[in-house]
């Protein structure tokens, strides 16, 4: 005796058998049994809780590109702050007529230091505003002006003097770049 395939099974489940499935499902009990296990299990899959993920999830998205943007300005204000406290620290306490030498690698010091932090700082991925990028570009030609100076000989004052001008120049790039992106909301 040939008794029903799933796909007869299937069929009669959704009224679509042949003739021979649905005579043999009166007669055969096997079959018969078979069907009411493929309803049950219809019915089980139907009784399972539905799996679905939250439709809106702009909140969490939004929540955490705002602590990341908290984050980020943190570390550029204590950045910030410790370069302008080291600068007026050296420009405060240089004393008054004396030390060249001092007062030489101080400036120096100060601006590696600036020009370490404007490497750190991302200026590829910041959009500025037309006037901003101007004036650092107006900045940095100043900085190269002086660079071509200090590159040929001058004496130890006016190298002194050289070197806190271009401490100045960075300093005011570094808040031209961190500021006023910032002020644009990037």
């Amino acid at each position: 005796m040939m008794h029903c395939t799933m796909e007869d099974l299937l069929a009669l489940r959704a009224g679509e058998a042949s003739v021979f499935a649905r005579k043999h499902i009166e007669t055969c009990a096997a079959c018969r049994a078979e069907l009411d296990a493929l309803y049950q299990r219809v019915a089980q899959l139907k009784a399972l809780p539905v799996r679905r993920p939250a439709r809106d999830r702009w909140p969490v998205v939004q929540d955490a590109v705002r602590a990341e943007r908290t984050r980020r300005r943190r570390v550029w204000s204590v950045s910030s702050l410790a370069a302008a406290a080291t600068i007026a620290g050296l420009l405060l306490l240089r004393p008054v007529g004396g030390n060249l030498h001092a007062e030489l690698s101080q400036a120096k010091q100060a601006s590696a230091t600036l020009e370490d932090q404007l490497q750190r700082y991302d200026v590829e991925g910041r959009v500025l505003t037309g006037r901003a990028a101007a004036l650092a570009a107006e900045l940095e030609d100043k900085i190269a002006d002086i660079d071509g100076v200090l590159a040929s000989s001058a004496q130890d004052a006016e190298l002194v003097n050289l070197w806190q001008k271009r401490v100045d120049l960075m300093q005011q790039l570094v808040t031209v770049r961190v500021t006023r992106a910032r002020y644009v909301g990037l």
